[in-house]
C-alpha cells in the first residue's frame, strides 16, 4: 500500500471512543497470552545461540562471509525479539513463567550473560527505552528522537553526501556508541533525580560522558563496555585456540564483522520507526488514555508484516504502531493485533503508516541528514486523509 499523505484539518477524533475501542481490542488480545508465547521466546533464545555457536565453528574453515552473518543474526535476535520483549513483561502474565523469563529476573546477574550478552545493560535499557522512549514517545524528554540526537549533523555545513558518510559510519557503531552510553547516562540520572530532585527535561545529554572518572562512565566501562568486549572479542575467538592461533585470529575477525553487522541491521529496523515527514513529533504534553493512544499511533510506523522470515529479521518491531500501544503484548499477540488495530484506525479516521523498511530507512536518513522535518502537530485542527 502507498504510504498515506496527511494533513490537519477538520475535527480531531473522538479520543475517547478511540480508547474504548483499543481497549476492548486489548482484553481479547490478553486471551491470546500463554504458554505458547513461552515457549516461542526460549526457542528464539536457543536458535540465537545456535547460531551464534554455528558462526564461531564455522571459522575454522577460514574466513567466509557466512560465519560473522550467523553470529550477527543471534545477537540482533537476542536483543530485538528476546531481550526486548522480555523486557518490557511481554510473559509476565504467563501462568507459570520462571522468575527469570519475567521483566524483573531477565538477563540480572550471571544471567546476563546466558539470555543477553549485549553492550547494553538490561536494567539500564529498561530506564531509557521503556520509561523514558515509550512514555514520552517523540516529545522532548524521548531520549531517542532522531531529529533532537542528529541536531548536530542537520545543522552540519558538510554536504549532503558526507552527512550520509557520516549515518553510515554511526550505524555501524551505534550499539556501543550510542546506546551503551544513552542507556547508563538515563540509568544515573534517575538516580540523580531522586537525589537532587534534577527534572527529567536537565538534560539526560549532559551527563553521557566517556570518562572513567564519571558516574556515567564508570558505569558505562564496568557494566556495558569492558564484559561485553570481553565477551564477544576475548570469549569466542578463544574458543578457537585450540585450533591454533590462526584460528583464533579468524574467530576475532568474524567477531568484529558481526559487531559491525548487527549494528547496521539493528540500526536499519530500529531507528526508522519513528522518524520521518509524515510522523508527528510533539511539543507538549497529552492528557487522557485516548490521547497518548492517538499519539502513539501518529508517531510511529510499521514495516511490512506478516511473513514470518521477515517479522523474524525485523524483530517484530515491524509491528511498532501495535507495539506503542501496548508494549507488553508478546510476538504471537502483534501478528494477530495489526489488522484489528488498523481497523480501528481506519473507523476513527486515524492515519495508519505502513512501508517496507526500506522506505522508512530512506524517510529516517532525510530527517537525519536535515533534508526533512518532523510533522509539527496539529494545531486546533486535527486529521484528515487523502
Amino acid at each position: 500500500m502507498p504510504p498515506l499523505a496527511r494533513r490537519f484539518a477538520g475535527p480531531l477524533p473522538d479520543t475517547d471512543a478511540l480508547a474504548r475501542d483499543i481497549d476492548a481490542l486489548r482484553k481479547e488480545l490478553d486471551v491470546l497470552r500463554g504458554p505458547a508465547d513461552l515457549r516461542q521466546l526460549r526457542r528464539l533464545s536457543t536458535l540465537a545461540w545456535l547460531l551464534l555457536l554455528a558462526g564461531v565453528a564455522g571459522s575454522l574453515w577460514g574466513l567466509n562471509p557466512i560465519s560473522p552473518i550467523l553470529m550477527a543474526l543471534a545477537a540482533s535476535s537476542r536483543w530485538m525479539i528476546v531481550a526486548h520483549h522480555t523486557c518490557h513483561g511481554a510473559l509476565d502474565g504467563v501462568p507459570g513463567v520462571p522468575p527469570h523469563w519475567t521483566s524483573q529476573g531477565f538477563a540480572q546477574g550471571a544471567r546476563r550473560w546466558l539470555q543477553w550478552p549485549d553492550w547494553i545493560e538490561a536494567a539500564a535499557w529498561k530506564r531509557e527505552h521503556n520509561l523514558l522512549h515509550h512514555g514520552y514517545t517523540n516529545e522532548g524528554p524521548d531520549p531517542d528522537v532522531v531529529e533532537s540526537q542528529m541536531r548536530w549533523l542537520r545543522e552540519t555545513s558538510l554536504p549532503v553526501p558526507l552527512r550520509y558518510v557520516v549515518a553510515f559510519a554511526l550505524a555501524a557503531t551505534w550499539r556501543w556508541l550510542y546506546y551503551a552510553p544513552n542507556t547508563t547516562a538515563c540509568l544515573v540520572d534517575a538516580r540523580r533525580m531522586r537525589e537532587d530532585a534534577v527534572p527529567l527535561a536537565d538534560s539526560i545529554a549532559s551527563l553521557r560522558s566517556w570518562s572513567p572518572l564519571t558516574p556515567v562512565g564508570q558505569r558505562l566501562w564496568l557494566r556495558s563496555w569492558l564484559p561485553y568486549a570481553a565477551f564477544q572479542f576475548g570469549l569466542l575467538p578463544a574458543l578457537l585456540l585450540p585450533w591454533g592461533v590462526h584460528a583464533w585470529a579468524i574467530g576475532l575477525a568474524h567477531a568484529a564483522i558481526a559487531d559491525v553487522l548487527t549494528n547496521l541491521q539493528t540500526f536499519v529496523v530500529i531507528v526508522p520507526n519513528h522518524a520521518g515527514e509524515d510522523l508527528v513529533r510533539w511539543t507538549d504534553r497529552g492528557r487522557g488514555k485516548g490521547t497518548w493512544y492517538l499519539r502513539q499511533i501518529l508517531g510511529s510506523c510499521n514495516y511490512r508484516t506478516g511473513k514470518p522470515l521477515g517479522d523474524w529479521l525485523q524483530g517484530f518491531l515491524n509491528y511498532q504502531i501495535e507495539h506503542h500501544v501496548w508494549p507488553d503484548l508478546t510476538p504471537r499477540q502483534y501478528v494477530a493485533a495489526a489488522p484489528r488495530l488498523r481497523a480501528i484506525c481506519a473507523q476513527h479516521g486515524i492515519p495508519y503508516v505502513q512501508e517496507s523498511v526500506w522506505q522508512r530507512l530512506r524517510k529516517m536518513l532525510r530527517i537525519m541528514t536535515g533534508q526533512a522535518t518532523m510533522l509539527a502537530p496539529p494545531p486546533a485542527g486535527a486529521l484528515t486523509e487523502k
